[in-house]
């Protein structure tokens, strides 16, 4: 028995490392490893093949890779995917019970895990954020191409892009190359001053040397350059067979994506030459670079984080927090999970505030102290999908008066930038001042702990309107430690001030349930949007606020993320689970509503039309209200409001 334990525990231990299997509770993932049939495939075994009816199992690669081919009209196979370590295959026949769309084949010798499809799927209905991981995949949009449905890369997609991991490209897509432009090419006994004055001259960043009948030979790069010549070794009139790369990797015209990716991998190069017939015998037609693998990925959200990493402009910066509206739209327009949605626009988010204060302190200068920007309001809870205006704050270590004093005056000029910065790039100002730039928001960190110490122990109205905004910060940059040390702070005091929690309870009953007596919307009465329904504070703020005490109340520290505090809710208080879980569902269908609708009209979204809702819409948004008077209920026992005042 002990050597059965033993691997179990390694394979529990390993699923445990990714999704979804890291969502699963514990004692389940055991039960569901004791269950895992490992298996051996040497290279090129097939495990099993497209058209097959689907196993007893889908797999997880434990060691080594697995292709996934599909083939297609013409009998000819291509390359759709390839798995590694971690990643999960074989799926749709857990979601769909249909047959096999792809053939999976062992790239090198590989170890698979087969999980038992009759085990989990217990475990796919139970838990909703496993099967919403699954489901993320088809949702993203499993499109049809050439008459064949890309489930199984789709799937994959889906997996790894819940966790806010890199999307992989549509390795599907035919990748364009623009043949049609001339390309730079030299002969073999071209020195290499004059290939780099040719280079100079075309503005290229390569050369291809070519033979009489214009096959290629070899490829001359700036790097090789860079690296050989002015590194003095080699000489500027040696010809630029000294130097090149010999012999070219082909390959042949509009090829997909995947076989151009895997192809510059296997290879370790950067350029493919595109020839007549994809081998090195034709003429040369053009180059696939790197590059243009990453313009082709402009809807990939990785790839746009890494841009806005990258640029050396910080005038891009608009323009690229501008590509990430087209992600929300289809996004949206697809359905996909708001999780994994909110993941994302996270992501990108914090790219660009990073970027922000890294330009600003190449202005400035080193910063005088550490520091920490934190993000709050939605923000902070992860959950600003449009461009509504901003929320921040600043806090830095603690020093003696005049060095503390000295520094704010460095950070409030860092916080000034950093907010204009991002009002260029669509984040208004807060109206009510709520940014780092404003120096009461912008303080060393037993400032901070003042205030807070003040809003916990003298509650009143302007204390819980505090609470409520700056309990939801996030560290996005700096020394996170000095974001620990206030938390761990707040979350003593609030254990001493046995008061706080119910007038902060109080105050998130301060909107009543959205729906008249007559299951009318509650709108607007008058002014810019009379008989309009403001569901940002009609019906997302109280779930919102609700959240919070909640999981103050429960001492979960770290969390602040609406719909991920209610899933969290529904774990430690079984009682409450449902109603928890309607509540996380119904927020999640409102912010799907409101950023629809902020698309729609190119502004927050906080207001809607309800005249403008069909039936279906109506009747989706009066169902996700019914939580919010449940959830004010338990409030209002759970803390005995009703002998507050």
């Amino acid at each position: 028995m002990k050597p059965s334990n033993a691997i179990q525990e390694r394979v529990q231990e390993f699923l445990n490392k990714y999704p979804p299997f890291n969502l699963i509770m514990p004692e389940k993932l055991q039960q569901l490893a004791a269950q895992v049939r490992v298996l051996y495939l040497e290279p090129e075994q097939v495990l099993f093949s497209q058209g097959d009816a689907r196993h007893a199992f889908f797999y997880v690669v434990r060691q080594g890779a697995v292709r996934l081919l599909q083939q297609d009209e013409l009998q000819e196979q291509r390359l759709v995917d390839i798995c590694d370590e971690g990643d999960v295959f074989g799926a749709r026949a857990l979601i769909t019970k249909n047959n096999y769309a792809s053939t999976a084949k062992a790239a090198e010798e590989t170890l698979v895990y087969g999980v038992p499809i009759a085990l989990f799927e217990p475990i796919l209905h139970e838990n909703p954020e496993v099967a919403l991981y699954f489901a993320a995949g088809f949702a993203a949009g499993a499109s049809v191409q050439h008459g064949r449905m890309q489930e199984t890369n789709q799937a994959r997609r889906g997996l790894k892009s819940q966790l806010g991991l890199p999307l992989p490209l549509h390795l599907e897509d035919v990748l364009a190359v623009d043949t049609s432009q001339s390309l730079v090419t030299c002969s073999p006994e071209t020195s290499l001053r004059l290939a780099a004055q040719i280079m100079s001259d075309k503005d290229s960043s390569f050369m291809v040397v070519v033979d009489e009948q214009q096959k290629p030979l070899g490829i001359l790069t700036d790097t090789d350059m860079r690296k050989r010549v002015v590194a003095g070794h080699v000489s500027i009139d040696d010809p630029v067979t000294a130097i090149m790369s010999s012999p070219v990797v082909s390959i042949k015209p509009n090829p997909h994506m995947a076989e151009a990716l895997i192809s510059m991998m296997r290879h370790k190069i950067k350029h493919l030459c595109i020839t007549a017939d994809g081998s090195i015998n034709t003429v040369v037609q053009g180059v696939v670079t790197e590059h243009d693998l990453l313009l082709a990925q402009g809807s990939n959200p990785a790839v746009l984080v890494q841009e806005i990493r990258q640029t050396k402009s910080i005038a891009n910066l608009p323009t690229l927090r501008d590509r990430a509206e087209e992600l929300l739209q289809k996004y949206l327009e697809q359905e996909v999970s708001i999780a994994f949605v909110a993941n994302i626009i996270t992501e990108i988010n914090d790219a660009l505030i990073v970027r922000a204060l890294q330009h600003a302190e190449s202005i400035l200068g080193e910063p005088p102290l550490r520091y920490c920007w934190l993000s709050i309001g939605s923000e902070g809870r992860e959950e600003q999908l449009l461009r509504t205006d901003q929320d921040n704050a600043l806090v830095f270590e603690d020093q003696h008066a005049a060095g503390e004093k000295e520094a704010q005056v460095y950070f409030l000029k860092l916080a000034t930038i950093v907010n204009e910065l991002l009002e260029k790039s669509g984040f208004e100002k807060c109206p009510a001042n709520m940014m780092g730039s404003n120096p009461k928001w912008c303080q060393p960190l037993h400032t901070w702990k003042q205030y807070f110490y003040s809003w916990i122990h003298e509650p009143t109205e302007e204390a819980i309107m505090h609470t409520s905004i700056f309990f939801d910060y996030r560290p996005v940059y700096g020394d996170v430690k000095l974001a620990a040390q206030l938390t761990d702070y707040i979350y003593e005091h609030i254990q001493q001030e046995r008061i706080f929690l119910p007038f902060l309870a109080k105050h998130a009953l301060q909107t009543p349930p959205p729906l008249s007596f007559f299951r009318n919307f509650i709108v607007e009465r008058g002014g810019e949007h009379k008989d309009q329904f403001d569901i940002k504070l009609r019906a997302m703020t109280p779930l919102v606020d609700a959240a919070r005490v909640l999981t103050l109340d429960n001492r979960v520290a770290g969390m602040n993320n609406t719909f991920k505090r209610f899933e969290k809710l529904a774990e430690l208080e079984p009682q409450n689970a449902d109603l928890y879980r309607e509540a996380a569902m119904a927020y999640e269908i409102m912010m799907r509503y409101r950023a629809l609708n902020g698309l729609r009209n190119h502004d927050s979204g906080r207001y809607l039309n309800p005249q403008e809702l069909n039936k279906l819409e109506r009747q989706t948004l009066r169902n996700t209200f019914k939580p919010i008077s449940d959830v004010q209920e338990l409030l209002q026992v759970r803390f005995q409001l009703s002998y507050l005042g």
